[in-house]
């Protein structure tokens, strides 16, 4: 099918695949057309999309759902330049008969990385330090410790697994949650599994790192936050609407928490006015987690693979199954 493919690359912003290397790869392939402004709305994605058959959808502010997919019969394979797929309807896709190829685990190293930072930047007070210290101000206050701490895993895939070898390398005690817990990979992370409130109750690191799933949409809301600790911190590298953004940001104003370190949020970009960002022990970065260099080449390269595996049929990574 490679034969005179049109292949989109729909709103590049921020820009992620824009001028990477990697896109000289698809050259023998088809013609490539990369937009670096994002749709104004569905109408300019759509006609955006028109007479594509292939769309590398290099960030997930550009979403696609059953209408946009039904008004576009050409198109045939959907690429991210993510782990996640939230930002389309594979149950659609499906139905349609569109593959939708992601990458799993491919720069789990490098987001684990990034949330570990944030861990670090949370426990040593940095960002509030650094804002206090800006504002003349030499407020002392008390950091938290690390190591021989317990770090709580919720979601034990690729990230939450890197998670755990970093928390061990630390010397922390990893426990984890996850909806189909076995010995073997218990065994194999070097983790105990417990029940979620458990690992509330116990942890003083709770990390997540789960799909967002209905069964997982605000897996982490008032009742949840309440078990923590009292000096517990709160990390999100999974999706935003996996925690309750408004009950969190309520946890932390009462002092009941620690500090929370977010790198998602319900709404991307998130450029609303919410109580969340008036909190003191907050760290807050933009879905920033891959953005490395060796990170964003990670991703390219591997949106770029799926794109040339299903061209020649063999798709790859495919989840509208």
């Amino acid at each position: 099918m490679s034969e005179g493919v049109n292949i989109l690359v729909p709103g590049d912003d921020p820009p992620q695949i824009a001028d990477s290397p990697q896109l000289d790869r698809l050259q023998s392939y088809g013609d490539v057309t990369l937009h670096t402004t994002r749709p104004s709305g569905k109408a300019e994605q759509i006609d955006r999309a028109r007479d594509f058959q292939v769309v590398i959808n290099s960030r997930g502010s550009t979403t696609w759902r059953e209408p946009e997919l039904r008004a576009l019969p050409d198109l045939k394979m959907i690429t991210t330049c993510s782990i996640g797929t939230d930002m389309i309807d594979l149950a659609a896709a499906k139905q349609l008969g569109i593959v939708v190829s992601n990458q799993p685990g491919r720069t789990a190293p490098v987001v684990a990385e990034h949330m570990f930072g944030l861990l670090f930047s949370i426990a040593k007070r940095a960002a509030f330090q650094t804002a206090e210290i800006r504002a003349h101000r030499w407020t002392r206050r008390m950091n938290l410790g690390v190591q021989g701490k317990i770090l709580g895993i919720v979601g034990v895939g690729n990230i939450g697994a890197e998670m755990a070898r970093l928390g061990q390398a630390m010397g922390m005690d990893v426990i984890a949650w996850t909806f189909h817990p076995t010995a073997e990979r218990a065994q194999k992370l070097g983790v105990r599994f417990v029940e979620l409130d458990e690992l509330l109750e116990q942890s003083d690191y709770v990390s997540l790192h789960v799909a967002l799933t209905d069964d997982t949409h605000h897996l982490i809301g008032e009742s949840q936050l309440a078990r923590m600790k009292s000096e517990a911190v709160l990390l999100n590298g999974a999706r935003g609407a996996v925690v309750d953004l408004d009950a969190l940001a309520r946890a932390l104003d009462s002092g009941h928490l620690a500090g929370a370190g977010l790198d998602v949020f319900p709404d991307e970009p998130f450029e609303v006015d919410h109580p969340i960002k008036q909190c003191e022990q907050v760290v807050l970065t933009p879905h920033a987690a891959d953005q490395t260099p060796e990170g964003v080449d990670l991703l390219n390269g591997g949106a770029v693979d799926n794109v040339i595996a299903f061209l020649e049929g063999k798709p790859q990574n495919n989840v509208a199954v």
